[in-house]
């Protein structure tokens, strides 16, 4: 999240598209309903199905799965067309008026440098800023330039009319347009909408795109860096976000550094192209402490052996000989299925429920030689091998997987810290102790890391110098406690620690205050850059809980801690104007008091940077202001553009009816076994989206008897149309099946889903929860993931589990 949650009250207009924020998120949608009590804030709901948010909406208009890109690329020639832009945000703070490179172009659905053979953009090299021959980049105030970025996007999103965005989407017309004229109002200074969004977003082929293009909106508007503004994920459990701040993806260090790749042997190199260098005069990054962040990263994790002469252990690192994601678990899984895996850790993780095509996970399973399981109740995953019927039907003598279950603690039976949505590191604290054998998951990879450094000490292998010198200086070494790691995470001063003017700011052994202080000299250790301030000198900052708020406008700093550096809404210097003034009296946050940057957030800033010097709030991209255009970091291309689904129920593009190549996204994680997976309109002729349940947690929940009761069996909700053209009544059963296999459910028969016109024809949507298996105390039921296609993000790999082709028949 930009902002947090407590941030919501303050908006004059919620946006919850992509989501079900009261179902999946009943705590959280508390903030919504303060707006709308207190600063009588308005609530839209954009969603295939008339959902429990939906209910206490303001207005509600259903939308086609998939096709979100259309409804906010036409938003975003909405507010171009009818100058519903705050200018004053837009000129100062974002690259509209940046010059893009000769040569950049788009074409039937296509940008310049696309490798059909490869299936990916290989020559980004027009996906740039022109540049002059000081280094920085070209700009045009007046916006004229045919190449600036606010030309180019006029350009390529004046396509996404009215018209044609409703004919994508299958929203009414009459209804798109209501929804875009309120969300217009939000332009004016003063006024803000907040965007929540969950996986309804995330889990499709063009996921990220689609994340990009609300920011894009809430740009358009000025509602990044504001009070009550933001785009802001609603993550799926407490630790979701503490995964990804940790760098648990295959490609990811932690703090959100990357892994080199083969290519990358050189260390300064390495450095140098992650370090951008400022476009701009006077202007600040993040980044360019990328040397700090990454040396600092290496002394938590190897003390004394990481020196300056050895480049700081670089070669340590593993490098990626694949290309883009690298190991991700769609890829780790048809490795798998090839016999090219042999054992597998599952820690924390249920793939034959989570990932797409359960059929296809099964098998790939079963070639294993060994898989471990860490969890704190048995999955479906643990019993992959059981033949559970017509749940699991499987051939249980064939499969030769040998199987052990490692119990591990939950939450709530060890100390430690969670980050949740908002990005605040909250500590909690032991409320029951494990049962039976359950360890935590620190003590059984302790207790594996000890005695597999002991076989490399005394039998030797290939290349053990990374285990043998990996740092543990823990006081009990086969379990380390949360606050030692918690301690290591903010990070210490190696050696004195001084700052620019010799000044001693931390002194050898002490925990450091902040990411200020890190250093490319040896001098600091901090396991996870972004972290760092969050136990200090002064103790564990993620214990506070004082919930004063002093200016009345929901930061609560005293509360927990939010990385980085306790800032609650990013971007903040966006909340005033350049000149440091606040857009408007209700939107104080941070502002300019002649001396410093002060109020009631910590500014996200360097707190002495005058306005007139012309440092751009943006300070996470090197030209310091937001990028419309997205240079070379998204795999589909600079702007986000529709693309369908790779199981559409209509066949074709209809932004480009002429290129079958641009049906789908081009550069999707489609791995060469699975096209033959996907199913075709004419036998699979139904959209369907899956979703969850307040009653159930994931499948942790279907063991609580309380749970089972409540939602004791698995359903599907069809809507009343297609139901009577099936002849299915409430309550019947019916098999929804797709090209990768079936399930059989209670048909819940609802007004909540309705037919949508699309591209000519009639389109029905399936909704389908995803909590049964063979497993637990509810009655057994199918995993939803038998349906799902196995295909990912172009940019993060994340499975399209929001929309695929099924039929519905009785059963």
């Amino acid at each position: 999240m930009t902002n947090t949650w407590t941030d919501i009250r303050n908006a004059n207009l919620i946006l919850v598209m992509g989501g079900n924020a009261a179902e999946a998120h009943p705590c959280g949608f508390k903030w919504v309903t303060e707006a709308k009590a207190h600063n009588k804030a308005r609530l839209i709901v954009v969603d295939p199905r008339y959902t429990r948010t939906a209910s206490v909406s303001d207005y509600y208009a259903p939308i086609r799965t998939g096709s979100d890109i259309a409804f906010l690329g036409g938003l975003i020639n909405y507010l171009i067309a009818n100058d519903k832009i705050q200018h004053e945000y837009v000129r100062n703070y974002t690259d509209v008026s940046f010059i893009v490179n000769e040569g950049f172009t788009f074409e039937d659905g296509l940008f310049s440098g696309y490798n059909a053979e490869k299936r990916t953009y290989s020559d980004k090299s027009t996906w740039s800023y022109e540049k002059g021959a000081d280094g920085f980049a070209k700009v045009d105030p007046t916006l004229e330039h045919p190449r600036c970025v606010f030309q180019l996007m006029k350009k390529h999103y004046s396509r996404y009319t009215p018209e044609v965005a409703s004919n994508i989407c299958g929203m009414p017309q009459d209804r798109m347009l209501k929804i875009w004229e309120e969300i217009a109002e939000t332009s004016q200074p003063g006024k803000t909408m907040t965007i929540l969004y969950a996986l309804g977003w995330t889990q499709h082929s063009i996921g990220a795109q689609i994340i990009r293009t609300a920011a894009m909106v809430q740009l358009l508007l000025g509602n990044i860096g504001l009070p009550g503004g933001g785009v802001n994920a609603l993550r799926g459990h407490s630790n979701i976000q503490g995964l990804t701040d940790l760098g648990l993806l295959s490609n990811l260090l932690p703090g959100y550094m990357t892994l080199a790749g083969d290519a990358e042997q050189d260390f300064n190199a390495y450095i140098a192209k992650r370090a951008l260098k400022p476009l701009r005069p006077g202007q600040m990054s993040y980044w360019q402490n990328y040397g700090k962040f990454h040396v600092s990263l290496m002394k938590a994790w190897y003390a004394d052996v990481a020196t300056a002469e050895n480049n700081w252990c670089y070669d340590y690192l593993p490098k990626l000989d694949v290309p883009g994601a690298g190991y991700d678990v769609l890829k780790m899984f048809d490795m798998m299925s090839r016999g090219e895996v042999r054992g597998y850790f599952c820690q924390g993780f249920n793939p034959i429920a989570s990932l797409p095509d359960k059929n296809r996970v099964v098998a790939a399973m079963a070639k294993l030689k060994w898989l471990v399981i860490m969890d704190p109740l048995a999955t479906e995953t643990s019993e992959f091998w059981r033949n559970a019927g017509e749940f699991n039907n499987v051939d249980t003598a064939s499969i030769q997987t040998e199987v052990f279950r490692l119990p591990t603690t939950c939450f709530a039976e060890e100390d430690g810290s969670l980050v949740n949505s908002s990005r605040w590191l909250q500590w909690h604290w032991k409320g029951a102790e494990a049962p039976g054998e359950a360890r935590t998951d620190v003590a059984i990879m302790s207790e594996l890391f000890l005695m597999l450094r002991e076989r490399y000490r005394n039998e030797g292998g290939v290349y053990p110098d990374p285990i043998l010198s990996l740092n543990w200086p823990y006081k009990i070494a086969h379990e380390p406690s949360p606050e030692e790691l918690a301690k290591e995470f903010n990070g210490y001063a190696v050696k004195d620690v001084t700052d620019a003017t010799g000044a001693v700011v931390a002194k050898a052994g002490q925990q450091l205050s902040g990411f200020a202080q890190l250093k490319d000299d040896g001098s600091t250790a901090s396991g996870c850059w972004i972290f760092c301030g969050s136990w200090t000198e002064q103790g564990n900052q993620m214990a506070r809980r004082d919930n004063s708020d002093p200016y009345g406008v929901g930061q609560n700093l005293g509360w927990a801690w939010a990385w980085p550096m306790n800032r609650r809404i990013l971007y903040n210097r966006a909340s005033a104007d350049p000149s440091g003034k606040p857009w408007g009296p209700d939107k104080k946050l941070v502002w300019w008091n002649g001396k410093n940057w002060g109020g009631a957030d910590v500014p996200d800033f360097k707190p002495d940077s005058a306005p007139e010097a012309g440092m751009n709030p943006f300070i996470m991209n090197p030209e310091g202001v937001a990028r419309f255009f997205a240079v070379d970091k998204m795999a589909e291309g600079p702007f986000p553009e529709h693309y369908e689904p790779f199981e559409t129920p209509i066949g074709v593009n209809p932004m480009h009816p002429k290129n079958d190549k641009v049906i789908s996204s081009p550069v999707a994680r489609v791995l060469p076994t699975v096209w033959e997976s996907f199913g075709k309109a004419d036998k699979f002729p139904y959209a369907a989206t899956t979703y969850r349940l307040t009653e159930h947690f994931h499948f942790w929940t279907k063991h609580c008897r309380l749970n089972a009761i409540i939602q004791p069996e698995q359903f599907v909700e069809i809507g009343e149309v297609l139901a009577q053209e099936k002849g299915i009544a409430a309550g019947d059963k019916v098999r929804v099946s797709s090209k990768r296999g079936y399930i059989v459910a209670v048909a819940v028969v609802t007004k909540r889903i309705k037919p949508l016109q699309v591209n000519g024809q009639t389109v029905h949507q399936i909704g389908i929860p995803l909590h049964w298996g063979f497993s637990g105390l509810t009655r057994h039921g199918y995993l939803t993931n038998t349906l799902v296609p196995f295909v990912g993000d172009g940019n993060t790999q994340t499975p399209e589990s929001k929309s695929f082709l099924v039929n519905v028949e009785k059963a």
